[in-house]
């Protein structure tokens, strides 16, 4: 019986299917395509999955909540908290953190991308080989050969993960006023001489 329960099919009625929709925005904490939100309210149309998500970013919109609903380039849907709240409150998140130095690594990357690599090691020290090593197999950051080296730069799920926007040039604006960056671009917050041989 307990099995035939899990597999229930999802209501039809628009009203259920909304709120199923914001359900499993709320619960993912990530992005979401098309074909999972329509797996989970139970509808195939493309167009209909989309006027429900829109519908509901609307809803936020209209509100005075923290929270948002935004369609992403690549055409997933997030529930996020807005920037402005986000960086008051982000201690509180139960996700789990990088340490300190693969955070100042991929600080450094974020705010100078696209970078060569062996800027990055020149900066950061010989352990960001190993930083840069986990924060590809994390999906945080990409990069492209150039030669000897590589060009880093961060993902769209670097952006997702740390509520930041997708465009490069306002990405680096979110990130310096988050790390209350003024005139040093590097900052205390990305300082080598306190982590260098530190993970």
């Amino acid at each position: 019986m307990e099995a035939q329960s899990q597999t229930e099919p999802a209501p039809k009625t628009p009203g259920a299917q909304q709120q199923l929709c914001e359900a499993a925005l709320y619960v993912s904490g990530r992005p979401l395509d098309i074909k999972t939100i329509g797996s989970i309210i139970g509808a195939r149309s493309e167009e209909k999955i989309k006027s429900i998500v829109h519908t509901i970013a609307e809803r936020y919109a209209k509100s005075d909540s923290p929270i948002q609903v935004l369609e992403l380039p690549d055409g997933r849907f997030v529930m996020q908290l807005k920037p402005e709240f986000a960086k008051h409150v982000r201690k509180l998140s139960n996700r789990p953190l990088l340490t300190p130095g693969p955070l100042r690594t991929l600080s450094f990357i974020a705010l100078r991308q696209p970078i060569a690599q062996s800027r990055v090691i020149a900066v950061r020290g010989k352990l960001a080989y190993q930083h840069v090593k986990q924060l590809k197999e994390m999906d945080l950051i990409s990069y492209e050969k150039l030669g000897r080296s590589k060009t880093l730069r961060t993902t769209t799920t670097f952006a997702d993960y740390f509520n930041l926007n997708h465009d490069p040039a306002l990405m680096k604006k979110e990130l310096k006023n988050i790390l209350d960056l003024r005139e040093d671009p590097l900052g205390p917050a990305l300082s080598t001489s306190d982590d260098t041989g530190k993970s």
